[in-house]
């Protein structure tokens, strides 16, 4: 008896111990893991918000839709709660539950919940609404997938702005990427616990939640579609024509640095972005670099007026070469020796003129136009952008002290060779450039970008000297007459510049610009065409200016700037 209750005893402190480590020292741990086993979570993705152009004209938007599937072996065991008791009802049952839902009749959906199939297709494209109401019904078998479709109404045109999503709706480029959790939104989830046949239970302070998903913001941009669309077809016009490798053209109003197009050639399409080559993809404007040549003649000049060291009627005896810093440097043409006044060397696009008067500048105040101005620096547009290329002043070379001055041993992007225009155009005052006009919650609250900081880099004063000089340049004793537009004052500047190819460590072929601004004397629209490596014409006069005439001239009158009535000067040239 004594062994036998010690033995009893023994048995019963097992016990003991079993329900002290279960109810005491692992309850927490147990209640967790049944309550998961019992659960169940079920994703309600949020609607991805919109990205507009600046008027509202829709450039991306989300058409949300769903499949429903069922695994046809599972359905068979869909169990509901019917007057209190867990009843089977199986494959007529899920029919019945799913046909006013659907808008499908019972028998084509027991058919398709028939059989032994797994992930068999139900219906597709349902919308968002119809699955949340297939999802509460918490039918066994039956699962969603999501087949929302990211739709660009625009195809190519901004493509390489607006950016893509990928098949599973991950952002990968452009606005879509850069304001990815912005447009997002935040998905919702239905939480419930089943019963162990599988049945949705309702239990007195158990689980029982829904979270409705929060819609992604909309994000309007300062592009206008309407422009957008017209620098596109007329720069991809000209590459073909050309037989151009790329082209990029950039619309910025100078009172803003408000960005109204960005187009980029060869390009892709966002509805299919695998179709493109990854090189294609990117947005060139703000990626590809390129020494400007003699678009950056305008920062000469610029900084020449600002320090005092010439005027526009500095009188200067040019001859067709120079020698300067171990190195002989031509003219685009050869010539006799030329009298030409200052803004002459300007309206010629002479590189000899530009260093006889950009020598009388120390090479350190030349440097501090150079990165004022923006080179060497993102613009901080908040969008993959490239620096550009300028070296440390210390560490130029004997010759590049020179070449800067007429557009080489430098590099930049389409956006900032723009900047530095609409900084002249601004009367010497240089914004930060946008892209986006702002942004309007899920409520319905518009949020616009803060005003971008100003900085003064040169005098209004000599802005206004530096536009009159660029006004010669579209004169008929210019290189670009052909920029020209009826009835407006237009000042700019050609470029054609030897590309440099990496992969052979030389130059081969050309980069050809043209950038300008209009009304000349109250500018609003400042625009720039780069064309890299035309081979029907390599001059920026040739192949880049009749881009900006077409551009510029429909952008006035879309923008409904009427022109000033005021004569263009008649600015010397020359002089006997």
């Amino acid at each position: 008896m004594r062994a036998t209750l010690a033995l009893v005893l023994f048995v019963l402190s097992i016990y003991v111990g079993r329900l002290i480590q279960l109810q005491g020292v692992d309850a927490s741990a147990l209640a967790t893991r049944a309550f998961d086993e019992r659960s169940t979570t079920v994703a309600l993705p949020a609607h991805r918000g919109d990205i507009t152009d600046v008027n509202g004209a829709v450039l991306a938007t989300t058409v949300d839709r769903w499949n429903i599937l069922v695994d046809q072996r599972e359905v068979v065991d869909y169990t509901k709660r019917i007057g209190g008791h867990a009843v089977r009802v199986g494959v007529v049952g899920a029919a019945a539950d799913l046909a006013p839902v659907l808008g499908m009749d019972k028998a084509t959906l027991r058919a398709a919940l028939t059989g032994t199939r797994r992930g068999a297709y139900v219906a597709k494209g349902v919308p968002v609404g119809v699955w949340r109401k297939v999802a509460r019904m918490m039918i066994t078998g039956i699962a969603g997938e999501q087949d929302s479709r990211r739709i660009y109404p625009d195809g190519a045109v901004g493509a390489s702005l607006v950016g893509f999503v990928s098949r599973d709706g991950r952002p990968l480029a452009g606005i879509e990427k850069e304001y990815a959790s912005f447009l997002a939104g935040r998905d919702g989830k239905l939480q419930y616990e089943m019963s162990g046949d599988g049945a949705r239970v309702a239990i007195p302070t158990g689980l029982e939640n829904e979270v409705e998903p929060q819609p992604g913001g909309n994000v309007r941009l300062t592009i206008d579609a309407d422009l957008q669309w017209k620098a596109h077809e007329a720069l991809a016009a000209e590459v073909t024509k050309s037989g151009a490798e790329s082209g990029s053209v950039v619309v910025l109003d100078t009172r803003t640095f408000d960005i109204l197009a960005l187009a980029s050639v060869p390009t892709l399409d966002s509805n299919d972005p695998g179709a493109a080559p990854a090189a294609d993809r990117g947005n060139r404007s703000l990626l590809d670099v390129f020494e400007p040549g003699s678009t950056s003649k305008l920062i000469t000049a610029s900084a020449a007026v600002q320090e005092g060291v010439a005027t526009p009627a500095t009188r200067l005896r040019v001859p067709n070469s120079i020698h300067r810093g171990g190195r002989t440097f031509h003219d685009s043409e050869a010539h006799a020796t030329e009298n030409l006044t200052f803004a002459g060397v300007l309206a010629k696009s002479s590189n000899v003129g530009s260093i006889m008067v950009g020598e009388r500048i120390s090479p350190q105040t030349m440097y501090h136009y150079l990165t004022a101005f923006g080179l060497g620096a993102p613009t901080g547009l908040g969008l993959p952008e490239s620096r550009g290329i300028l070296a440390p002043v210390q560490d130029w070379s004997r010759s590049q002290r020179y070449t800067v001055l007429f557009g080489q041993g430098m590099s930049l992007t389409a956006l900032q060779d723009a900047d530095v225009y609409a900084t002249i155009a601004n009367n010497g005052v240089r914004l930060t450039p946008r892209i986006v006009a702002g942004t309007t919650t899920p409520d319905g609250q518009f949020h616009p970008t803060p005003t971008p900081p100003s900085t003064r880099v040169v005098s209004a004063q000599t802005a206004a000297t530096v536009r009159y000089m660029l006004e010669s340049v579209v004169s008929d004793e210019g290189t670009a007459a052909g920029a020209a537009i009826p009835g407006y004052r237009v000042a700019g500047k050609t470029g054609t510049a030897q590309a440099p190819d990496a992969r052979c460590g030389c130059y081969r072929g050309y980069t050809a610009s043209f950038i300008g601004m209009a009304p000349a004397d109250d500018p609003h629209l400042v625009v720039a065409v780069i064309l890299q490596r035309p081979v029907r014409g390599h001059y920026g006069s040739l192949v880049a200016a009749p881009v900006f005439q077409q551009v510029m001239t429909y952008a006035l009158a879309h923008e409904g700037i009427p022109p000033t009535g005021a004569q263009a000067p008649v600015v010397p040239v020359t002089y006997p």
